[in-house]
């Protein structure tokens, strides 16, 4: 079953020729003892149901495809948007391969991470011996200015600490005592990837500011602090810069990795570029405020800039859709004393204009929701303010104030009469969802494939099309250099969600002679 050279197919078209399609069916009767066609689709066409629902809702003990990742992939990115920092995971190397493969299906771009290796013998009796070892060598071979260490869920369950491993280390030599070596406990067992990226932050916080604030000054330096959080649209980082330097703020986004996941093919590999410098978040104390993009996911961080940074932290909404944009730039022109400039009013009254153009299309449309708690709080203002009707919404790991929050917005808007908000549960129960209470769309990263499929075997009248918006994306390309914060998010987003619409209607009017007239020139 060899290829030919001059004509090599991909997976799909190769997997359907007759010699792989026996290959597969012998398999599947010699050696899998599979299950009858009709059982699996009897079995199938259960699930769909709400008698199903109901028993998937009241399931404790199974987690089925949960929508968010483990801690230290996040401690990762937050290490990541440091310049020169090299992220150190103490644990196993099959952890640290998961989450550069993690990133790297999504960033398409090589991603610098280590770890110590910690195996049988280290889960026994400690990983000191690893940390010396690896702080060491990674130090060496790697040159960073800063290692960033978080942990898995090995040393997390043998108790290993950090702060007495990195100790012994630096008076054994293994780095200099002065060489910045920030961490985090980060185990995999309990919340998410964005605790995970705010316990790194408050880690990278604590070590260069806790002892070190003799000589701050709240507004000394006249900057503005603005915090990310676990932000991987790339664009995001560029809008929020560009806006500042539109209003003539002088800001430090803290925890900046654009540019090292961007890096330009011209034949130099960049294992470090750009990023947040070490001075500045020496520095970050001395700042007017700091604002955080996702306040939601940034609870240990906050506490820290509060109590001992002693900055406000002035309350913000994730700048998303029209009105949290507008009161994010409000914000900065009251902290600053900078007024807004036309080029921001301009492009604010662009966005009003595209969703004037658009409101025919999207309003009244119902839309599933899942991902991260601050991405589907913005997401979910965004629709109240098109007209569209967000439904089914699901966070897998925010909490009850979280989920209260939510429900009053909704309660607030005419649109979001007919919602149901869900906490602590999974895409599986997202699935039964879809079937059940079925909306025009879903919004939510690549996973929701899977459910798109499942609604069509069902029949096409019950398929759900995904719009992928959120992360990972893993099986579309560049969608991570997109924006969704500011006005130019917005915009990106509203394309987004009434393109999807006019192309599924395209698509149920392509019957030649029978549904095509509606296949309008003009929409």
């Amino acid at each position: 079953m060899s290829q030919a050279v001059e004509d090599i197919k991909a997976s799909y078209p190769l997997f359907r020729q007759d010699e792989y399609k026996d290959t597969l069916s012998n398999k599947q009767e010699l050696f899998e003892e599979k299950v009858p066609q009709e059982k699996i689709e009897e079995v199938f066409q259960w699930s769909t149901t709400e008698e199903y629902k109901e028993l998937n809702f009241n399931r404790e003990a199974l987690t089925v495809n949960p929508a968010k990742a483990c801690q230290p992939l996040g401690a990762v990115l937050c290490a990541l948007g440091f310049e020169k920092t090299l992220p150190y995971v103490h644990g196993s190397q099959g952890c640290v391969a998961y989450f550069r493969t993690y990133f790297n299906r999504h960033f398409k771009e090589p991603i610098a991470c280590v770890s110590d290796s910690m195996t049988e013998d280290a889960a026994v009796f400690g990983g000191q011996k690893n940390m010396f070892a690896g702080l060491e060598n990674a130090k060496a071979l790697y040159k960073p200015e800063m290692i960033a260490v978080s942990t898995t869920c090995m040393a997390e369950v043998i108790g290993d600490d950090l702060n007495a491993f990195i100790g012994n280390a630096k008076k054994e030599g293994s780095v200099a005592e002065d060489f910045p070596t920030p961490f985090a406990h980060t185990p995999s067992f309990v919340g998410s990837h964005t605790t995970g990226w705010d316990n790194m932050f408050e880690g990278i916080q604590r070590y260069f500011t806790l002892n070190h604030m003799e000589d701050k000054v709240v507004g000394s330096n006249g900057k503005i602090n603005i915090v990310p959080g676990f932000e991987t649209y790339l664009g995001n980082f560029r809008v929020i810069k560009r806006m500042m330097a539109e209003m003539d703020v002088d800001c430090s986004l803290l925890s900046d990795p654009s540019d090292v996941l961007d890096t330009p093919a011209d034949g130099e590999y960049r294992m470090y570029d750009g990023g947040t410098s070490l001075e500045e978040i020496k520095d970050a104390p001395n700042a007017i405020d700091t604002l955080y993009l996702q306040p939601w996911q940034s609870v240990k961080s906050r506490k820290f800039t509060k109590g001992t940074w002693k900055h406000p932290v002035t309350d913000i909404a994730i700048p998303m859709g029209l009105e949290a944009t507008d009161e994010f730039l409000m914000k900065i022109s009251e902290l600053t004393g900078k007024p807004i400039p036309e080029s921001l009013t301009r492009e604010r009254g662009i966005l009003v204009d595209m969703m004037t153009d658009s409101h025919a299309w999207l309003h009244g449309k119902q839309f599933g929701l899942y991902g991260d708690a601050d991405f589907v709080m913005g997401m979910t203002r965004f629709l109240l303010e098109l007209g569209a009707e967000p439904t089914q919404i699901l966070c897998s790991h925010a909490n009850k104030r979280w989920k209260k929050s939510l429900e009053k917005m909704l309660a607030d808007s005419p649109y979001g009469q007919n919602s149901e908000v869900h906490i602590g549960k999974d895409l599986w129960h997202f699935r039964s969802l879809m079937f059940t209470n079925k909306p025009d769309f879903m919004i939510g990263n690549s996973y929701g494939k899977f459910i798109q499929r499942d609604t069509l075997h069902k029949g096409k009248e019950h398929e759900v099309p995904l719009i992928r918006i959120g992360f990972p994306i893993f099986d579309r390309h560049h969608m991570h250099r997109d924006t969704t914060l500011g006005y130019e998010g917005a915009m990106y987003m509203l394309k987004t969600l009434v393109n999807a619409v006019l192309e599924r209607l395209d698509e149920e009017t392509r019957g030649m002679g029978t549904t095509d007239y509606n296949y309008d020139l003009i929409r």
